[in-house]
């Protein structure tokens, strides 16, 4: 009896581990990991010039952050 409670606790785990794993998503790869994680950094900093250039009071400021802006959004449009 004993060993066929645990053959139904192996299989349950089995199972749920296979759910756990197509939840998941697909396998990505560490290029490609690599690669989100820089668009996300670029993304991340977009939204940081932009909140600054909404509040900058300097006409040279404000130039230096949309420059900034501008290669930005030319290094995020290689990621598409």
């Amino acid at each position: 009896m004993a060993r066929g409670w645990e053959s139904k606790s192996v299989e349950q785990q089995q199972e749920e581990m296979a759910e756990r794993r197509k939840a998941a998503g697909p396998v990505v790869s560490p290029e490609q990991r690599e690669r989100e994680r820089k668009r996300q950094g670029l993304l991340l900093s977009r939204q940081r010039l932009r909140q600054q250039l909404e509040v900058a009071q300097n006409p040279r400021h404000q130039q230096m952050l949309r420059q900034a802006l501008a290669e930005l959004e030319k290094q995020l449009s290689s990621f598409e």
